[in-house]
């Protein structure tokens, strides 16, 4: 399901988000959105809710890195190879709270061969900063990430 004559790079990209949307009860069950697509990059949001708090009433990294690892998963799946993680590190610069309506921006940096390299960075509804996350990527050639 690549990019065809009858099927441009974005309408890809956007044919992709749909259906590995469909088959992702995980972020579903988050209430994550995916609210933007294109070739390399994605955008998502997620709601903070009061059973997502750590005992310090802030947002568990844990979630967090959901949000960001969201955003890098439909950035590089983009292009419908089916492509995964293949290690990513996240840092936390501010909290996040009960009610906040976080977004995470992911945008492909290096896209080379096999693998690649994507920064996502998450805010809350005030463009704050509240974390850094860079995925690195590994794609099976020859395999697409969502069926035609």
């Amino acid at each position: 399901m690549s990019a065809t004559p009858d099927r441009t790079p974005q309408q890809t990209a956007e044919r992709v988000r749909e259906r590995m949307y469909a088959n992702d009860p995980a972020v579903r069950g988050l209430g994550i959105d995916v609210t933007e697509v294109a070739p390399g990059q994605a955008t998502v949001t997620m709601t903070v809710q009061g059973h997502m708090l750590n005992g310090h009433a802030t947002c568990h990294g844990g979630f967090l890195a959901a949000l960001a690892d969201t955003a890098f998963a439909y950035a590089c799946n983009s292009y419908n190879e089916l492509t995964v993680a293949s290690g990513f590190s996240i840092d936390l610069v501010a909290p996040a709270r009960e009610g906040d309506v976080l977004t995470a921006r992911s945008f492909e940096l290096s896209k080379a061969g096999r693998t690649g390299v994507y920064d996502s960075e998450i805010t809350n509804q005030h463009g704050e900063r509240i974390a850094m996350f860079r995925g690195r990527s590994y794609t099976i050639k020859g395999k697409p990430a969502v069926a035609d």
